[in-house]
């Protein structure tokens, strides 16, 4: 890859819970080896309470994240991109914009913790277990020798992360 850090974007559809917590926690563990972003194809418009209570717990201003549109990364003034996740299965089956740089895609699905109805504790253990499996791959991620991969071989990791990271817990 570059010298310079890694563009890295995470897509769900509403861009309230899963794909801000992916850009937190990649923020966190990525130890500026990478940038961070998120986006949605139908943003909220808001970020969900919980989100930002696992945010503040990463050391994270909140502040720094917000709800927003695919189509603010899909301009001639976007990053260009290394790598795309999606960590929601609408936002992987829908027909994405044409992103800048030559991105290598994954999809990461994960439950989304905002449609949980329970209690509070119920609410709070589903953002839990959501953001475990997400830094759960996000770990595996940073880890991976991206100067002895080539793309190929990169992908394959990258599915893998993808497809197993629960079992990896």
């Amino acid at each position: 890859m570059s010298a310079r850090p890694m563009n890295v974007l995470f897509l769900c559809a509403g861009n309230s819970a899963r794909s801000i917590l992916a850009e937190a926690l990649l923020t966190r563990l990525g130890a500026g080896q990478f940038k961070a972003h998120s986006a949605g194809s139908f943003p909220a418009g808001f970020v969900n309470p919980n989100t930002f209570t696992i945010i503040e717990s990463l050391g994270l201003d909140p502040k720094d994240f917000r709800s927003k549109s695919w189509d603010e990364f899909a301009g001639p003034d976007a990053p260009p991109f290394d790598f795309i996740f999606t960590v929601c299965d609408n936002a992987a089956g829908e027909v994405c914009p044409i992103w800048p740089g030559r991105p290598i895609t994954a999809h990461w699905g994960v439950p989304d913790p905002a449609t949980v109805m329970g209690t509070p504790d119920e609410i709070t253990t589903a953002f839990g277990n959501t953001a475990r499996l997400l830094k759960n791959r996000i770990g595996l991620f940073v880890d991976l020798p991206f100067d002895r991969l080539d793309e190929t071989s990169l992908r394959s990791h990258l599915t893998y992360i993808g497809k197993s990271a629960e079992q990896l817990a």
